[in-house]
């Protein structure tokens, strides 16, 4: 049986031009995604789908590809601009990927079953594999959430998705940029509505998901919603939308599934000493092997 973990790496190329300008943050030149991709094959996945550009490819499969050969199933689909549903054609003065729901439609060939979902330039931590497995494991939808406080940057604003739950599943998410002004952490909705204070262990999205292989419909027939209302040069097609919209139809559950991980990532050039640091910390403590693969 196929345990499958989509990881969406379309904007690394658009973000740094070419793989040799990924941040290496592991003592081997290793990269973030390599850490996912670790800590994702020892939670028990056996496929790995990378979504990527396809100007990308070559650069990216002779090194993050070369490197999982024979120890994990991999495949890779390409997030085009082109890949519309039918009939809808994108603007020529187009550059930007149309987001993190498209690039799940640029997958719907290659999805078979249940799949969990990350984003690639995301440090996630083991223990979150170990629960998107188990609920793919299970054919349950699931959105894992992180303690706010764990998921902010010391150099500036980040982009979360603040969640809202009853019960333990989804109501909603509510995309943000959050802020630490002194003590607390300021939320500013990318809607323009007025921003708030939240507590330090609110649960926050990082775009890690399991979805049954049903979000693949709903991903489509959004799509073209979406394209009627945002065929411009920058709107972008995202899976907290289409998550949102399927959630309050009835059409879909999520259990919130909440992580005391923290995260780490570069989302600013300052943030990559504290990475390193991350990493070497967990290299000492046992948790990774110095070299990984």
């Amino acid at each position: 049986m196929e345990y499958t973990l989509v990881i969406m790496a379309a904007g690394l190329g658009s973000r740094f031009g070419s793989l040799k300008q990924i941040t290496p943050i592991g003592p081997n030149g290793e990269f973030i995604i390599d850490y996912s991709v670790y800590d994702a094959i020892r939670a028990g996945f056996n496929k790995i789908v990378f979504i990527i550009r396809k100007d990308f490819y070559e650069d990216f499969r002779n090194t993050i590809g070369k490197r999982l050969e024979g120890k994990v199933k991999v495949e890779y689909v390409f997030q085009e601009l082109d890949d519309l549903p039918s009939g809808y054609v994108p603007s020529k003065e187009r550059v930007k990927p149309w987001g993190t729901a498209a690039a799940i439609y640029s997958a719907r060939n290659v999805i078979k079953g249940s799949f969990a979902v990350i984003n690639a330039d995301d440090f996630y931590g083991f223990e979150a594999y170990k629960k998107l497995f188990q609920y793919v494991s299970l054919n349950q939808g699931m959105v894992l959430g992180y303690k706010a406080c764990n998921t902010m940057s010391l150099n500036g604003s980040v982009k979360r998705g603040i969640i809202s739950f009853f019960d333990g599943k989804l109501k909603g998410i509510l995309e943000s940029k959050l802020e630490v002004l002194g003590n607390k952490i300021i939320a500013s909705p990318l809607d323009g509505s007025t921003s708030f204070d939240i507590p330090l262990d609110i649960l926050v999205s990082m775009n890690a998901f399991v979805f049954t292989v049903d979000i693949l419909k709903a991903i489509c027939d959004n799509f073209t919603l979406f394209l009627d209302k945002h065929n411009d040069l920058d709107s972008e097609y995202l899976i907290p939308d289409v998550v949102n919209s399927e959630v309050s139809k009835g059409n879909i559950s999520l259990y919130v599934c909440n992580t005391d991980s923290k995260w780490h990532g570069v989302t600013y050039k300052e943030d990559k000493g504290a990475v390193v640091e991350a990493i070497n910390n967990y290299i000492s403590s046992g948790v990774y092997p110095k070299k990984l693969f």
